[in-house]
């Protein structure tokens, strides 16, 4: 078969894709590619003259509209979606932040669960009313490594550590897609919900540990790192194949799936714990304040 690529990509006129963290790295690169196939995209950014920057490097066939959303605060988010004009054919739920120093949220998160999940999970109950055809929620394949403690997800009685903390946020986006898709197929809902990982991409997430790490990475970016454009690849297969059944999980096709074109691939038994997963999903309504509503019928 022959491998996918952004060409297949069909006639996105008259959608709206959301794109969180759409200013640079993959997000950027995946708004391009949906601008130039004709959709309207909304840049979802924390800083917006980086975003109406952005916006204009890709100006194409469609359009793209520069909304400001800071993940890492609930009032932001609560916002972001109140002002939002549907309908929104997909939501993409890409920004994140990967391995940075302990610090906490506005709402006194542990920042890489705060911004990485408990965020998108917000931003997608907030707008679940107005999304007519898929979510798509970014992963990693760091979501091996992870583990989701239930008892401490924000990481106030543990010794934080970096790199295990941004697993369980990748770990938590995964378990929120799945389940997400199980509340749609029970409800009857013609949603779905996707998750995609950009195998090993080299974007700026590897500049911000803050850290000497950020050294070793920047080699590993140019021996072994794929471009942020085929990082892209992932997202936009997931978002945009018309008959990818609801809980596809995409990654790229080559070794480990570091890189390569973009085909569904498999997570990790600890992935797909249902129980976990609706555990997970009600300590994040808890800890946002938003119980997403899943309608019967949803799509307009």
């Amino acid at each position: 078969m022959t491998a996918w690529t952004p060409a297949d990509i069909g006639d996105q006129s008259g959608r709206t894709f959301v794109v969180t963290g759409a200013n640079s790295g993959i997000g950027l690169e995946a708004s391009r590619e949906l601008v130039r196939a004709g959709a309207r995209v909304v840049l979802a950014v924390r800083d917006t003259e980086k975003g109406e920057q952005a916006a204009a490097e890709i100006a194409g066939r469609g359009t793209t509209e520069v909304r400001r959303l800071d993940l890492a605060d609930l009032s932001s988010v609560r916002t972001f979606a109140a002002e939002l004009q549907g309908p929104v054919d997909v939501l993409i739920n890409n920004a994140g932040l990967m391995a940075v120093p302990e610090r906490r949220t506005a709402d006194g998160f542990e920042m890489q669960i705060g911004t990485n999940f408990l965020g998108h999970f917000a931003l997608t109950g907030l707008l679940l009313d107005v999304v007519t055809d898929r979510v798509v929620t970014l992963s990693s394949v760091a979501h091996r490594m992870g583990k989701i403690d239930l008892a401490d997800l924000n990481w106030r009685r543990r010794r934080y550590q970096r790199w295990l903390a941004y697993g369980q946020s990748k770990l938590a986006d995964l378990m929120f897609a799945y389940e997400l898709e199980h509340r749609f197929v029970a409800a009857g809902s013609p949603l779905r919900s996707m998750a995609a990982h950009p195998g090993y991409s080299a974007t700026n997430l590897q500049s911000r540990t803050e850290s000497v790490q950020d050294l070793a990475m920047g080699v590993f970016n140019k021996i072994v790192a794929q471009g942020p454009a085929m990082g892209a690849q992932p997202t936009l297969y997931a978002a945009t194949v018309p008959d990818l059944p609801g809980g596809t999980y995409v990654g790229p096709s080559g070794f480990q799936e570091i890189s390569g074109p973009p085909v569904p691939v498999g997570s990790t038994v600890a992935s797909h714990d249902r129980a976990t997963q609706a555990a997970l999903w009600d300590l994040a309504a808890e800890l946002t304040g938003v119980t997403p509503q899943i309608r019967a019928g949803a799509r307009s």
